[in-house]
């Protein structure tokens, strides 16, 4: 929500500069998410002076120059050089001094005044005509002033040129009552009463208001009450459609709307002055001269403004003449019935329409409108007929308009105050602060909140029905310490608590260590959203698209599920990167995955047994995993980089991965990949991301992706315990075995074999060397095997050496086949 400050101070009076009024606004709850100044003027006309022709003479050197001394209210005149043809002694101008900078026309190109020579003359300036200045578009010669025009008056002060402030105001779903300048201004004042000041929200007034005649009367009838609960309207007859002044046209620029006609800028005026939207109709477009609220047929053709053909819902309802649609009520205005050029006589509508209807019909269109914003989130249902007013005022005084109508206020049931009880005692105790009992009730008051009985420090109260975050006397003690400021609250001088049991494996704990542990290693972490795309389930059979859980309301059809793996949504940070030019990656991601599976319910059950949540750690790497430097090759991201980052960080949770069940598997999401398992249930998986993925991304890169089962990780850790022993005082030994095995034998039995045939020296078995090619006979494979031996109660002697290791591969050669090479 942006907000004009110049307009903002039409409401109230404010003894703040701008960037104070920002800082209190983010102070009660309007976060100032941006701060701008606004000029009027480009350049803000800066260095530009009223001066005084003192001498006009002919150039020597060019029949239409003339050189001039100009007194603009320094110590000594200034030469100056000037074309213009009504330039002469006497004259008031305008005089650009040197350093000025100009943005003729108004436009982005600067032009600055420089001390320069034409034709062998020194100029000093320049006088200015008004297109130069950017103050209109005359070029036929310099500005004259009036001869009353004080010499040494800045350009900005003669023609009393007012920057402004654009205010960004970040607002949260639930205060839309704060998305006009008038909401705005009512927190402001609330606090600035708090503070002791003696102020008042300016209303404009509309007391002047008054029917001219009623030569346009207009039927209304609203046939779907519940969508529309209030439909008001009025007409006005003999508008001229012109330019608006450019005082509006500089609060709408700020506020970021494009200035367009008078009649359209007055109801975006009133939007965004009072919250409340209206729409203009050309009464000549109304058949039949009447209104009605309705919702049309199943599929009925409806084009909006933009051009767009759209099929209308039977849900959406619709602003219809006698005869045919002419508006998508609260959302978006017809091609056929909006203002246009040749417009005159006008119907404006204001109208309360239901908050989720509009929303469903918004949603169900793909459309965003100031309209639908503000009636998606709930408007003030009692300030239609006020802001019709404001509007038919504002077109008879700018359009030359006529009232020609009563006003037409249908509303079968009036929208009643919240009504409650606020406890003072418990407001403060909850606030951690003894406020006054003064200062609370100046603070409902001041933000119309009604006080209607009090009895032994509770209040009755009312609250009006625009503030729809307010219901209850949690919100309303909100409210007050909002305004009051959280700021004032001092810090207490000691804290109270009670120690908490944390239930044993602390999760949050071990979620920090692993980003430690993953940062550390030159991984860095994602966060993405849990809704995804339902497409990028198609046709997969590990993660079948029925079993994705469903957003009945989706924002987008890209965000129309909850996610059933992290894949994608590294995949999307990857495409991301790599378009970027940044392709050598190393990611990881926590996060919740979802799924459905309706064969769950049971009468017993429930539905909700239906759905599941897991938590999850996905780990990618791709492109280049070491740089290429002066000493090292560049070295690729293969699986085997991911693998080392797995195994380092299973070993960190006490779990030895050459323990652990590992079977290949066959997953559509994977070209290749290997499962692990833990207590015979699946803890990752990991592999080369599918060609078919890569390709729904846009990938040419190899994808290496793993994504582990983190609740059941904790789990295989709880009963986990980290012991301490002295450090061995006697040597360890290394031995190397070069085996011939079938290719069908995996590093994991051969490993599985020693430790079970030597238990007490065996300390480490590692696989150093793979061997396969047309040396070997058919079917074998060569492994190259170390083992580290060490006894620790004394030092290995070699009998005790090769005792052991001809135990091995006695072992060896029974369990596998296998020959010593």
């Amino acid at each position: 929500m942006n907000i004009s400050f110049n307009w903002l101070k039409n409401y109230v009076n404010l003894d703040l500069t701008a960037e104070q009024t920002a800082k209190v606004l983010t102070d009660i709850g309007l976060e100032v998410e941006g701060f701008e100044k606004v000029e009027t003027i480009r350049g803000g006309l800066n260095g530009v002076v009223v001066g005084e022709v003192l001498t006009c003479e002919d150039h020597p050197d060019s029949d239409h120059l003339h050189i001039t001394t100009v007194n603009v209210g320094g110590e000594q005149p200034l030469q100056i050089v000037c074309g213009a043809s009504n330039c002469r002694q006497g004259l008031k101008v305008m005089c650009a001094t040197v350093g000025a900078v100009l943005y003729p026309n108004g436009g982005d190109e600067e032009f600055k005044i420089k001390r320069s020579k034409i034709r062998g003359i020194e100029s000093l300036g320049m006088l200015c005509a008004e297109d130069e200045l950017g103050i209109g578009h005359d070029h036929a010669g310099i500005i004259e002033l009036p001869a009353d025009a004080i010499v040494g008056t800045p350009a900005k002060e003669y023609y009393n040129i007012q920057d402004d402030y654009l205010i960004a105001i970040g607002l949260t779903p639930n205060r839309v009552d704060a998305a006009s300048h008038i909401g705005v201004a009512r927190d402001l004042v609330a606090y600035l009463r708090s503070q002791g000041k003696d102020i008042a929200l300016q209303m404009p007034s509309v007391e002047s208001f008054a029917i001219d005649n009623h030569d346009l009367e207009i039927g209304v009838t609203v046939e779907n009450t519940a969508a529309c609960p209030r439909y008001s309207g009025i007409t006005v007859k003999g508008c001229k459609i012109a330019p608006s002044p450019e005082w509006m046209q500089n609060y709408l620029r700020v506020a970021g709307i494009n200035p367009k006609n008078n009649l359209v800028d007055i109801t975006n005026f009133v939007l965004f002055e009072l919250g409340q939207p209206l729409h203009a109709f050309d009464l000549s477009k109304i058949d039949g001269g009447r209104i009605v609220v309705k919702c049309c047929e199943e599929g009925t053709p409806f084009v909006t403004l933009d051009g767009t053909e759209r099929k209308l819902s039977a849900e959406d309802l619709m602003i219809c003449s006698a005869e045919k649609p002419m508006c998508i009520a609260g959302v978006f205005g017809g091609l056929d019935s909006g203002i246009s050029d040749t417009t005159t006589d006008v119907f404006i509508e204001s109208a309360y329409f239901n908050p989720v209807s509009v929303r469903k019909t918004a949603k169900r269109h793909g459309l965003n409108t100031d309209s639908s914003f503000r009636f998606e989130r709930g408007i003030d249902p009692n300030i239609q007929v006020y802001a019709l007013k404001r509007a038919a005022m504002l077109m008879k005084e700018l359009a030359g308009g006529e009232i020609s109508s009563d006003i037409v206020d249908i509303c079968p049931v009036p929208v009643e105050d919240f009504r409650f009880e606020f406890s003072l005692p418990r407001a403060k105790r909850l606030i951690g602060k003894d406020i006054s009992d003064e200062t609370i009730r100046e603070i409902i008051t001041s933000l119309d909140i009604k006080i209607e009985h009090e009895c032994d420090g509770v209040l009755s109260v009312a609250v009006p029905p625009y503030r729809v975050d307010v219901q209850r006397e949690a919100d309303l003690i909100e409210d007050v310490l909002r305004i009051y400021g959280y700021n004032n609250i001092e810090i207490p001088e000691h804290v109270n608590s009670t120690l908490s049991y944390i239930q044993k494996p602390d999760r949050t704990r071990l979620v920090n260590m692993t980003s430690d542990f993953l940062t550390a290693r030159g991984y860095t972490e994602i966060m993405s959203n849990s809704l995804t795309k339902a497409s990028y389930y198609e046709g997969l059979e590990s993660y079948k698209a029925e079993n994705c859980v469903k957003i009945l309301n989706p924002l987008s059809a890209d965000l129309n599920v909850m996610r059933r793996t992290l894949l994608f949504n590294t995949m999307e940070a990857v495409q991301l990167n790599a378009n970027r030019r940044n392709g050598d990656l190393k990611l990881y991601e926590f996060g919740n995955c979802y799924h459905f599976h309706p064969e769950n319910v049971t009468e017993e059950s429930g539905h909700l047994a239906a759905y599941t949540e897991n938590y999850r750690l996905a780990i990618a790497v791709t492109g280049t995993a070491t740089p290429q430097s002066w000493n090292t090759k560049s070295e690729s991201a293969s699986f085997y980089t991911l693998r080392a980052a797995i195994e380092l960080l299973l070993r960190r949770f006490g779990l030895d991965i050459y323990a652990l069940k590992c079977d290949s598997v066959d997953c559509d999401l994977f070209g290749d990949a290997v499962q692990i398992y833990i207590n015979n249930k699946p803890l990752l998986q990991m592999g080369q991301v599918s060609n078919r993925i890569c390709k729904l991304f846009d990938l040419k890169q190899d994808v290496f992706f793993a994504e582990i089962d983190f609740d059941l990780l904790l789990k295989a850790t709880r009963k986990h315990k980290i012991t301490a022993q002295e450090l061995s005082k006697y040597p360890e030994v290394k031995r190397d075995l070069a085996l011939l095995v079938d290719k069908s034998v995996a590093f994991s039995r051969l490993r599985d074999i020693a430790f079970a045939t030597e238990r007490k020296l065996l300390k480490s078995v590692t696989l150093f060397d793979v061997y396969e090619g047309d040396k070997l006979p058919e079917g074998k494979k060569s492994y190259a095997l170390s083992f580290i031996l060490e006894d620790k109660t004394q030092t290995l002697t070699d009998k005790a050496i090769e005792r052991t290791m001809a135990a091995l591969q006695a072992a060896f050669e029974k369990q596998t086949g296998a020959t010593i090479r």
